[in-house]
């Protein structure tokens, strides 16, 4: 079931109940103010046969029996009894089909102790009346049928019954209308989805000026397709990047091994070709192992993060740069940590960070004249700071942002080796590890990297 048809039919299910309780409630308590209206009737009616009983001194009923019979039209179907302490019939008037009001003993004894008695006699209503006249107790019964009353009861049942079936027919398609207007939102959400592909993800669904959970459900839709477009687009270009630079290594094996081919070489000849090809296949090796740390990096629950010491991180790097190239020189200088050494823990896996540091002080070892990049190790405000810093010629501030992006190698780059992996790489692993990376670059500090990670113990506070 569609759930506007679902809010039709609670809608119209609350709106019948309502109407149901209160017609309920009306009929009643109209039912009990007839109740009291009628016996306050018949009391009066007993009291009036009681004056002129004990007016006439039981000698003659016949003025009495005029007396009832011209108050038919006001209580028809009317039985008046006349009873004396001892419970014998003193007076009696009634009209057809009628010829009694029903009275036992137990009612005149409930008369005289209680002073009046209500009960029923079929479908009429009847009341005893206990009277004392000049130390002489006599019972007077009045019953009757409340034709008004009745007649009034069923109207009234008649009219809530038409309007229960009115209001239900009204609360249905009002609530057909109102869950329209209600999903009308959803519906145009679902109409704009349906239009959004992975070809068309720059399309947007107009969420509106209201603040309402159906905007913000649309607003969180936009932050998603910016995060899945963001994302498409990264690995359309990471794909077409990464094609280009693993064809361009094959290409170079092929057709060194085409040309070789050709014609029969020399020894020292095929040793040529069979070394370009091993330089092209160990570049291709390097870029192989580059794109698949990225891969790994790829998840933030894919990775384990530990307590791990960043001096020991920064020693390894500054060791294992000797052994990439004997022209690279690291030099490391620490900060007081305070009383607390503790501030040289981070939270973090110690493989990755050791690829990303690794890579930013490579950079800086390659790209400086004196192939020296200079590592400050300091603590600011629950932070490990790492600052690389090397001179060269600056990078150019529209390249700035672009350094992170895989395959992208700015001007600086040209006559150096590498695919332009690194950056990006070091750039996901630290933002995985909870921290950031930024740089700034000038011809009077040269290029500085830093490093932002939040100490172990930041993050249990």
């Amino acid at each position: 079931m569609k759930t506007r048809h679902k809010i039709t039919l609670l809608f119209s299910f609350l709106v019948t109940a309502i109407l149901l309780v209160v017609s309920i409630t009306v009929y009643y308590f109209t039912f009990l103010v007839r109740q009291d209206i009628f016996i306050k009737r018949l009391n009066s009616r007993a009291n009036n046969n009681a004056q002129v009983y004990s007016y006439m001194s039981n000698a003659d009923h016949e003025f009495l029996d005029r007396i009832n019979k011209s108050s038919m039209e006001v209580l028809p179907e009317k039985t008046v009894e006349i009873y004396d302490k001892q419970g014998t019939l003193r007076y009696h008037y009634t009209t057809p089909p009628h010829d009694s009001a029903g009275v036992t003993k137990d009612v005149i004894n409930s008369a005289m102790n209680n002073g009046r008695y209500f009960y029923k006699v079929g479908y009429r209503e009847a009341v005893a009346v206990n009277f004392v006249d000049s130390g002489e107790r006599f019972v007077v019964v009045v019953a009757a049928y409340d034709v008004d009353g009745w007649t009034l009861l069923k109207r009234l049942k008649r009219i809530f019954f038409i309007s229960l079936l009115l209001g239900m027919i009204i609360s249905l398609l009002a609530g057909h209308f109102f869950s329209l207007q209600l999903l009308k939102p959803v519906a145009q959400i679902i109409s704009e989805v349906n239009d959004i592909s992975s070809h068309n993800l720059s399309h947007r669904i107009k969420a509106g000026a209201s603040q309402d959970e159906l905007n913000q459900l649309a607003n969180t839709f936009n932050d998603l397709l910016d995060r899945l477009q963001e994302y498409f687009t990264a690995q359309r270009r990471f794909i077409s990047n990464a094609s280009h630079e693993l064809s361009t290594p094959l290409t170079s094996i092929s057709s060194q091994l085409e040309v070789t081919m050709q014609r029969t070489r020399s020894t020292e000849e095929y040793q040529q070709v069979m070394q370009s090809v091993h330089e092209d296949v160990v570049q291709m090796r390097q870029l192989t192992k580059s794109l698949l740390e990225i891969a790994k990096t790829g998840s933030e629950g894919s990775i384990e993060l530990h307590e791990i010491r960043i001096d020991e991180v920064l020693f390894k790097v500054m060791a294992d740069m000797k052994k990439t190239n004997s022209l690279y020189q690291v030099e490391l200088n620490f900060s007081d940590p305070g009383e607390f050494e503790s501030n040289f823990l981070v939270f973090g896996n110690v493989d990755l960070l050791y690829i990303a540091i690794k890579n930013i002080v490579e950079n800086g070892c390659k790209y400086s004249p004196d192939h020296t990049s200079r590592v400050d190790l300091s603590f600011r405000n629950n932070n490990t700071i790492i600052e690389v810093r090397s001179k060269g010629k600056p990078i150019a501030p529209d390249d700035i942002e672009k350094i992170f992006q895989p395959f992208y190698r700015s001007s600086t780059s040209e006559g150096k080796s590498g695919f332009g992996l690194g950056l990006a790489l070091a750039k996901r692993i630290i933002g995985l590890n909870k921290g950031s990376l930024a740089v700034t670059s000038d011809e009077e500090n040269g290029t500085i990297f830093t490093i932002r990670i939040p100490t172990y113990f930041s993050r249990e506070n």
